[in-house]
């Protein structure tokens, strides 16, 4: 009788053990786009292999279209420990001191993916993260959503197109003087206040990879779309440091494992998603789609590619030097 109660009693102690050892981490993944955009999809991609490869010790819980917090807010709450992993486009280092980001945001500096991916797959990617970490910030991979095009209500045909036009934009100096180089007023505003702005006439137009434009209807606000692809917007993937340094070094594998599986995933379906983007926007009947010939296109290149001298002093000459390394860049 005695040992069948000690049992029982060491069962009943153990139960709160096992109910310990068997709740999952939990990491919150904030972020502000639509769940069926390619970073959208990624991180749902990244939620469900997270969940396999620790067999159900970590619960990844995404949040999408700044359910929790706006862009602006969400990497204070990453550094706050109030969400652990969040998404943000590149744009967004600079304003919390890592300016070194902004190369990512310089106009033509990437002709195609190739070239983006010699930088974001190799040292100078990696020497951009660790530039995070005395943020408090560790940076796990970059995401690509797209190269970026003009919309506007009046056909974009040249860069004197843009003179005077309010252009929305994301925080980022680099993006101001691109806009100032083009004769634009380039007006900063939350991704998820510019469809509302577009309607009403607060701004004029914007820029967007096509998948984005698409998803947040904006095409139905733009009647002119030109193909200019001027610069990129992507994503890196970041989690609050502390967090990631505290998991077990099994999980934390895993979980490593899974990311890169998501960025392989997140990079494929960035192109196709832009490309599907498109045929959308032009069936819709609603939105003007121009490709520029290869003369405006030099022409918008030749009124833009200053823009990378300029932000020496902010960038850091060594920094964009290093990009051109990688990518044999040339200005017209």
């Amino acid at each position: 009788m005695k040992i069948s109660k000690l049992l029982t009693g060491l069962l009943v102690c153990a139960l709160p053990l096992v109910a310990a050892a068997q709740t999952p981490i939990v990491i919150k993944f904030s972020h502000v786009v639509a769940t069926d955009t390619p970073k959208g999809k990624a991180a749902e991609f990244f939620a469900k292999r997270a969940n396999e490869l620790t067999k159900g010790k970590v619960k990844v819980e995404v949040y999408a279209n700044s359910q929790l917090y706006k862009d602006k807010e969400e990497m204070e709450a990453l550094q706050l420990g109030a969400v652990q992993m969040l998404a943000p486009s590149l744009a967004k280092f600079g304003p919390i001191g890592v300016k070194e980001f902004e190369l990512f945001d310089l106009p033509y500096i990437f002709d195609n993916y190739e070239e983006l991916h010699k930088v974001t797959y190799g040292p100078v990617g990696q020497m951009l993260f660790a530039k995070l970490e005395p943020k408090g910030i560790k940076g796990l991979a970059y995401w690509d959503n797209g190269f970026k095009s003009f919309s506007a209500n009046t056909p974009i045909k040249a860069p004197a197109d843009l003179r005077g036009k309010k252009m929305r934009i994301q925080s980022s100096k680099v993006l101001e003087e691109q806009m100032r180089s083009l004769g634009a007023l380039p007006q900063v505003m939350a991704f998820s206040e510019v469809y509302q702005a577009l309607q009403t006439g607060v701004v004029d137009g914007t820029e967007n990879p096509i998948s984005n434009l698409y998803t947040q209807k904006m095409h139905e606000v733009q009647k002119y779309l030109t193909m200019t692809e001027h610069g990129y917007l992507g994503y890196a993937v970041i989690v609050n440091k502390k967090f990631w340094d505290g998991l077990p070094a099994d999980v934390r594998g895993q979980l490593e494992v899974a990311m890169k599986d998501a960025t392989q995933y997140a990079n494929k379906i960035a192109k196709e998603e832009n490309d599907q983007a498109l045929e959308a926007v032009k069936k819709s009947g609603k939105t003007q789609v121009y490709v520029p010939t290869k003369a405006e296109r030099d022409a918008f290149k030749k009124a833009l590619t200053p823009v990378h001298h300029k932000m020496e002093g902010r960038i850091g000459k060594e920094t964009i030097e290093a990009v051109y390394k990688e990518t044999g860049f040339t200005a017209n």
